[in-house]
């Protein structure tokens, strides 16, 4: 017999918002060193920065994030977008895109926004990468939108400074809470995935939260707290979309962006 599915469906004016973590959960590695060797073959960059880059990126897919060494990390990349125009930003980014994001996405947490989107559901990254990055990527999948890092700029210049936080840990939580109040969703309906432990704090704001390939403390505190785990692996991904149509409330079409 085919599979039962629960449909639960949600007023049109109650969005379902989706929450994907970038970096090692849709993509592999690093966006922003992505970005950083855009810069570097564009000439904005030295090859000692570069390779201060690679030596970060090769310790970010080995090991996962370690929190203090990455703020260090991103803060020095956005420190060397000092000077460059808003324009030239998004112009790098999409570039990026083509040649170095597009091939690094994991065609498995790219399906599960697809199937999000299925239901209705607004999908939204949430990354400490720069904004105009996470848009670009967002644009491309066909997502509803990104919530990333501004960086602060005087006169169409960046100054190399953000504005606010990097949206990391903590602040993650609160810009996605921000979107949930904003659109009238009801947390206890969405949905988070991520890899890192540093997503504590958006993986336990919503009712239903998937760790994709966790790392060693995340994986822990999903065991503890029975939270769904996704490895990309062809059983656990049908799972995790099994999951989906299973359990997830359907909201109407003309709240899906």
């Amino acid at each position: 017999m085919p599979e039962q599915t629960e449909q639960h469906t949600v007023p049109a004016d109650r969005p379902i918002i989706a929450f994907f973590d970038v970096d090692n959960t849709l993509l592999r590695g690093a966006s922003i060193y992505r970005m950083g060797r855009g810069a570097w073959q564009r000439g904005y960059l030295r090859l000692r920065d570069i390779l201060r880059f690679a030596w970060h990126q090769t310790r970010f897919v080995a090991v996962g994030e370690n929190k203090k060494h990455m703020i260090s990390f991103r803060q020095r990349a956005l420190h060397l977008a000092r000077g460059h125009s808003e324009a030239e930003l998004t112009e790098l980014a999409r570039e990026v895109y083509q040649r170095d994001i597009e091939p690094h996405l994991w065609p498995e947490t790219v399906e599960l926004t697809q199937e999000h989107r299925s239901k209705g559901h607004q999908v939204w990254l949430v990354s400490a990468t720069p904004v105009a990055m996470a848009e670009v990527i967002a644009g491309k999948l066909g997502l509803s939108g990104a919530l990333g890092t501004v960086l602060e700029s005087e006169g169409g210049r960046l100054t190399g400074e953000i504005v606010g936080e990097l949206v990391h840990g903590e602040r993650k939580a609160e810009v996605a809470r921000d979107l949930a109040e904003r659109l009238g969703a009801e947390l206890a309906d969405c949905w988070a995935y991520s890899d890192s432990s540093n997503d504590l704090p958006l993986l336990s704001l919503v009712g239903n939260r998937v760790v994709v390939n966790p790392d060693k403390a995340l994986l822990r505190h999903a065991r503890e707290h029975g939270w769904d785990v996704m490895r990309l692996d062809p059983a656990s991904i049908r799972a995790a979309r099994r999951r989906v149509r299973r359990e997830a409330r359907t909201a109407q079409r003309n709240a899906a962006r």
